[in-house]
């Protein structure tokens, strides 16, 4: 009988890891006007007073919390320019504290495109251990390119810039590549 439970429970581990890091194909129905979800999840914070983040600049902040069965890989809101890449290590609080943006371990990327520079952050979690990037220093990337990969939990920050307007509230649930979260204002 031992032997059923542990058959069991390592089929079910290796069916949550699969699941874990599926990677979806996904239609972009955005227009150029519009930037997309980077990541799967619920949006947690929306921001839209202006913030100075280092590399980007003035910006609007939308964070997305991944929970353990969303997709953790996630994909360009937009296209552009590949800026910096920047690793910082640090703690792996509950990708929900709202300190965990600063103190957890992540990644900030910055890119330009034709009206401005924006921004993502890539943050550990609880459960998160490792953020895998896919992307180099002054490469081009379109809309709906893959990024990188949270590996087991996270958080999600998009930071847009102040001539762009978050389209979605907090408690909605997003889908990376598909779900429309901001516009380019007029």
């Amino acid at each position: 009988m031992a032997w059923w439970t542990t058959a069991l429970v390592s089929a079910l581990v290796v069916f949550l890891i699969a699941l874990f890091f599926r990677d979806p194909e996904r239609e972009m129905p955005a227009t150029e006007d519009e930037w997309v979800s980077p990541a799967d999840g619920v949006v947690t914070l929306r921001e839209d007073t202006l913030q100075e983040i280092p590399g980007v600049g003035s910006c609007r902040k939308l964070s997305i919390f991944l929970s353990v069965f969303d997709v953790h890989l996630n994909r360009m809101p937009y296209g552009g320019t590949v800026v910096s890449s920047t690793h910082t290590p640090g703690k792996f609080l509950d990708a929900r504290d709202p300190q965990s943006g600063i103190a957890n371990e992540n990644r900030l990327w910055v890119f330009t495109c034709h009206r401005g520079r924006f921004g993502i952050r890539q943050i550990a979690g609880l459960i998160a251990r490792r953020i895998v990037d896919w992307k180099k220093v002054g490469g081009t990337v379109d809309k709906g390119d893959r990024l990188g990969l949270i590996r087991f939990g996270s958080r999600t920050d998009l930071y847009i810039p102040e001539n762009a307007e978050f389209t979605v509230n907090v408690g909605d649930r997003v889908w990376g590549c598909y779900s429309v979260v901001a516009r380019w204002k007029a």
